[in-house]
């Protein structure tokens, strides 16, 4: 069956976290999970970033905080005439490395706040993401074990504090599920992010998770809000309002590109979200930058 895969981390030397820089072979794991809390500051690229639910559009200096089991992937942009550079700093770690009752005390009471805030994922603004990427740029470089893990807290302190972030997946529609749940709907998500801009069925993904299409429907609809096809819908327009702004193909390129098969049918599944058209999308962005 596909699944969100669930990679399991072994901290290397008795280090009680991971802190690793990674090139673009990060951009090209799958949609997984695992039980570890995970900060990735992004150096290098751009594209869709998925945690949970959710989908949106990254760059350079993007700063996301995710708790245990919050499925998750960064794709970088395709590029057919050059191969994109990407590379990012990724901590991990659990919520017992420095104990079993660490962060209950009254002095880690806002880090517990952030940890607990952080199953819905969380995206900091670029006034947090500079400051925060420069102390993980600088820990990325230290030798020394100790100076680590108090540059560590230090970190995790600062994004305590911090007001300008936004809460990812609000709905929790994946931390909070039981565990068989949390694998049906993890495998869902995993064939909708890998393959929106193709050719996408109830039908395959009713038979990913053993139901009737029927069956499907409604119990998607309960977890999500949203039917499958509003899903499918909902990511494809995402990805041509970037794909609109970001590059200059044509809207019927961008159209298939994005996974509809009828131009047509994208125009009006765009000016229904957007009220207006696509080429007025790109022409508006266009003259508001200007």
């Amino acid at each position: 069956m596909l699944k969100a895969s669930c990679e399991v981390l072994n901290p290397t030397s008795g280090q009680s976290f991971l802190l690793r820089k990674f090139n673009e072979s990060a951009f090209d794991a799958p949609y997984h999970f695992h039980t570890e809390y995970e900060l990735t500051t992004i150096l290098k690229g751009s594209g869709k970033r998925f945690i949970g639910n959710h989908m949106a559009d990254y760059e350079a200096g993007d700063l996301i905080l995710l708790g245990p089991k919050l499925p998750h992937c960064w794709k970088l942009n395709p590029d057919t005439s050059t191969k994109q550079v990407g590379s990012a700093i990724v901590v991990q770690f659990t919520s017992d490395f420095m104990g079993e009752d660490f962060f209950n005390k009254i002095e880690f009471v806002n880090i517990k706040n952030l940890l607990q805030n952080s199953s819905c994922g969380i995206s900091f603004s670029p006034a947090t993401q500079q400051v925060v990427q420069q102390q993980l740029l600088k820990l990325a470089e230290e030798p020394n074990n100790f100076r680590i893990f108090l540059g560590l807290m230090d970190i995790l302190q600062n994004l305590a504090v911090a007001t300008d972030y936004v809460l990812l997946d609000k709905q929790n529609t994946i931390a909070e599920r039981s565990a068989s749940e949390q694998e049906r709907i993890n495998a869902v998500y995993a064939y909708l992010v890998e393959n929106f801009r193709e050719q996408v069925s109830l039908e395959k993904a009713a038979e990913i998770v053993h139901m009737t299409p029927n069956a499907f429907c409604k119990y998607f609809k309960k977890l999500t809000r949203k039917t499958f096809m509003e899903t499918v819908i909902h990511y494809r327009l995402n990805y041509a309002t970037q794909q609109l702004i970001q590059t200059d193909k044509s809207i019927s390129e961008i159209s298939f590109d994005s996974g509809f098969g009828d131009v047509s049918h994208f125009y009006k599944m765009f000016r229904s979200k957007m009220q207006l058209s696509p080429l007025n999308y790109r022409k508006k962005f266009i003259g508001n930058i200007q």
